[in-house]
């Protein structure tokens, strides 16, 4: 009499170690990849970012590019024509293998570095900032400093970096002590010159000026703009550097961070014979509502700036000029609101 027979199969266990040993040969086959794979939301503040987070901002801002490295913070920040894109955790140096501080320009691009020093191992997105081995590029994160000197970032924010950068553009890394307070905890401005790397930070208005204006120190190149409901403020960049600051009345309050660009098309103005800039909505990481659309009559009256500065500004706002909107301090030594907006405070001691 025939007997029914079990079907072979195989054990679990080691279905299991098949299966690792697949993934295994497969990441040694390939390049890890560290860090999130998607940008946080732009009103992330930054001392809320968890190891491997990052903010990126694909502003159609142009201009030139610089980078602060704050060691103290365990943060990057990207700057493009004096105005924040982008910010980032990073892993630096640990005890005895201390990342240096200064001010570097990038020597050298290699999208798939391999060490010489250290067994093969693999440095996407290297940027070299020294010859001797100090280098921007994607690694681990733990939360801490804990590379042999390198600058280690999310791999995706790394690869977006890569892209933007060029030979001999600035890099600052900055520690406490070693370094000025707006560069170890830079905000939404940059506080450097972009060519040189030094601090070049404008002084306060004073308290009986509405505003200033220097279109002299920056005479060409693209213009982007930043206001500050937290310090009234308004602030004109041109090729990296302010040319202009205005006192501003907020009517009504706009919570967050909003960025708005000039189109082709012109809004005619009752007077005849004057335009006045059409601005639209540009979609932001985690804050796409809106975008591409124009801005209501209505929000336009929610900020009044001083007519003088107005005229002087007018004939800069041409098509693809960014101005960005934060509730933010922007301005050095200002309180501001509580709420904080791309700016930053030292982590916890790991």
């Amino acid at each position: 009499m025939a007997t029914d027979r079990p079907k072979p199969r195989l054990a679990a266990g080691w279905v299991w170690l098949g299966w690792l040993l697949v993934v295994g040969l497969a990441v040694a086959a390939g390049v890890p990849e560290w860090g999130a794979r998607k940008s946080s939301p732009l009103d992330t503040p930054p001392d809320k970012l968890k190891p491997g987070e990052w903010i990126w901002f694909d502003s159609p801002i142009q201009g030139p590019l610089a980078v602060i490295v704050s060691l103290t913070e365990q943060r990057a920040y990207v700057y493009r024509n004096g105005v924040l894109i982008a910010v980032s955790t990073i892993s630096s140096g640990r005890p005895g293998y201390e990342t240096p501080t200064g001010v570097f320009t990038i020597l050298q691009k290699d999208r798939n570095h391999r060490s010489n020093k250290y067994q093969d191992a693999p440095m996407p997105y290297q940027q070299r900032l020294t010859w001797d081995g100090i280098a921007l590029h994607a690694g681990g994160l733990p939360g801490y400093p804990e590379s042999h000197g390198c600058v280690h970032l999310p791999t995706e924010f790394a690869r977006r970096l890569f892209g933007i950068t060029e030979l001999g553009m600035t890099v600052v890394v900055s520690r406490a002590g070693s370094a000025p307070v707006s560069v170890v905890h830079p905000r939404a401005i940059s506080p450097i010159d972009p060519q040189s790397g030094s601090v070049r930070e404008a002084p306060p208005l004073a308290q009986d000026e509405s505003f200033r204006w220097h279109p002299e120190d920056a005479p060409d190149g693209p213009v982007s703009l930043v206001m500050s409901l937290a310090d009234r403020s308004l602030v004109v960049y041109r090729n990296g550097v302010e040319i202009g600051q205005s006192r501003i009345v907020v009517n009504r309050p706009q919570p967050g961070t909003h960025a708005y660009i000039v189109t082709q098309d012109d809004e005619q103005t009752t007077s005849p014979g004057e335009h006045r800039p059409r601005w639209i909505t540009i979609g932001m990481p985690g804050s796409a509502e809106g975008a591409g659309q124009a801005v209501p009559t209505d929000m336009q009256g929610a900020v009044t700036v001083p007519e003088a500065f107005l005229d002087l500004l007018r004939p800069l706002l041409k098509p693809g000029v960014v101005l960005l909107v934060t509730d933010a301090p922007i301005l050095p030594g200002s309180s501001g609101t509580p709420v904080e907006v791309l700016d930053a405070e030292p982590p916890p001691s790991p």
